[in-house]
């Protein structure tokens, strides 16, 4: 079943996620349904918040559903270790149309559980490495325009309104 993605100004997008306590059936249809959003949405990652829910859980599939063993579901996840520098261009499902340039670390260490409740804990680097902290810090209410100067955020704030004006951000 497709969910609805909620944009910038919802209020769940700016809040910290609650943890994740039953891994059910429920957690599952989610997980699936999110994946399905995800890439009819055309995305690579989604976090829990985005489509209404707040939880700590976010799926990530960074080569577009071409390797299914990339299609990963992240619980709870917690951020071990980040190494090096990165800089690259962003986007989320929750910012329609718009994208910067954002500095991240370049390799990062995650620990988590799977759907199935099981803790994993693994590296990741380059493009999987700036999505995982993407939505990593979605779960904890952040969105990647804070990472912009103050300047640069009060002109994509500006650019949204006008875009909610208009009929265009919904």
């Amino acid at each position: 079943m497709m969910l609805k993605v909620v944009k910038y100004g919802d209020p769940i997008l700016s809040q910290e996620g609650s943890s994740v306590t039953e891994f059910d059936g429920k957690l599952a249809d989610l997980v699936e349904n999110m994946f399905l959003t995800m890439r009819d949405e055309g995305g690579v990652g989604l976090a829990a918040p985005q489509v209404g829910e707040s939880l700590k859980l976010f799926v990530m599939d960074c080569t577009g559903g071409k390797d299914p063993a990339r299609r990963l579901t992240f619980i709870n996840p917690q951020i071990v270790e980040t190494k090096d520098i990165q800089v690259g261009e962003e986007g989320c499902l929750s910012f329609p149309g718009i994208y910067f340039e954002v500095e991240r670390p370049r390799i990062v260490t995650v620990s988590a559980f799977d759907i199935h409740g099981k803790e994993f804990t693994a590296q990741f680097e380059n493009f999987e490495a700036r999505c995982i902290l993407h939505e990593t810090d979605h779960i904890y209410g952040k969105v990647f325009i804070e990472y912009l100067s103050p300047l640069k955020r009060d002109l994509v704030k500006r650019k949204i309104k006008k875009r909610i004006k208009l009929g265009d951000w919904e």
